[in-house]
Parts: structure tokens; sequence; C-alpha cells
């Protein structure tokens, strides 16, 4: 490599970019493109999002209804299966709370868990969560186990 073979790297030097606001001898003085007044000629011109040229935008033409109640508990739902292969998994010994729960994946630290009665649980097992469906508690106790609500 010497001074004769230097070329800049790929992609670095742009071919026919235009030199706007450069003055009259560019080529592109006056209006520097921008065209002749109106919003979008204006320096810090910026349109709101979704605004649709003064017709009625889509957020408002779209009709609105229902309710969302902010103070609505969201619960991790775990079915009684879920657990039952864990414990033939041998990742579950005989107490599930919180922790074995969160070690395993299944629900996160801060998350409120309610125990499902999907499937059959055939381990005695001490399970210790926020809230248990009929079901889930009738087949716990069923199998000899132990429910405790937090």
């Amino acid at each position: 490599m010497d001074l004769s073979n230097l070329k800049p790297a790929e992609g670095s030097v742009r071919k026919n970019s235009k030199r706007i606001g450069r003055g009259e001898g560019s080529g592109k003085g006056g209006t520097a493109t921008r065209g002749h007044k109106g919003a979008k000629s204006r320096s810090g011109y910026s349109k709101k999002i979704g605004f649709e040229g003064g017709q009625m935008p889509l957020q408002r033409r779209v009709p609105k209804f229902g309710f969302t109640n902010r103070n609505r508990k969201v619960y991790q739902g775990i079915n009684l299966d879920t657990l039952q292969t864990l414990v033939d998994e041998g990742r579950i010994k005989d107490t599930v709370d919180m922790d074995v729960l969160a070690e395993n994946g299944l629900a996160g630290r801060n998350e409120l868990v309610k125990i499902l009665g999907r499937g059959e649980l055939k381990a005695k097992l001490k399970i210790s969560v926020h809230k248990f469906t009929a079901s889930a508690k009738e087949a716990i106790e069923a199998a000899g186990g132990e429910v405790v609500t937090l």
C-alpha cells in the first residue's frame, strides 16, 4: 500500500448528496429544496403522530368502549399437572412456596400466584401461595397435602 492506491472505506463517501442551504451558487439556494411557504418549509416543523392532513385521525374515528379496572389483581395460574411434572422430574420435594416456583421459572418472586385444578396430583405437597381454586384445594388435600394461603 502506498499513496497512489489509497481510497476511502467502503460506504463512507456518498456521491450525489445535495448540499442544501449553501447559497445560490449551489443550485439549491433560495428555498433550499423546501418549496414555498407552509409549515414544512419552516425550521422546527414536526407533525403530530397520527396526523392525517386534517382528516379525522384513525384513533378518533374508531369507537371506544369498555372499562379497565386500575385496581385489578392479576394472578399467575399454575395447574396441578405442572406441579406433578416437576415432582416426577425431582425438581420439587415436599414444599412449594414462592422461592421454589421462582427457581423453576413458573412465577416471578413478586407475582401473585393461584393454583388451578387441571390435572391430577399424586404427591403429598405443602403448598403456600396466594390463592387456590376449590377443585385444586380439594385435590391437594385428597393427596394428603397441605394448603397455606399467603
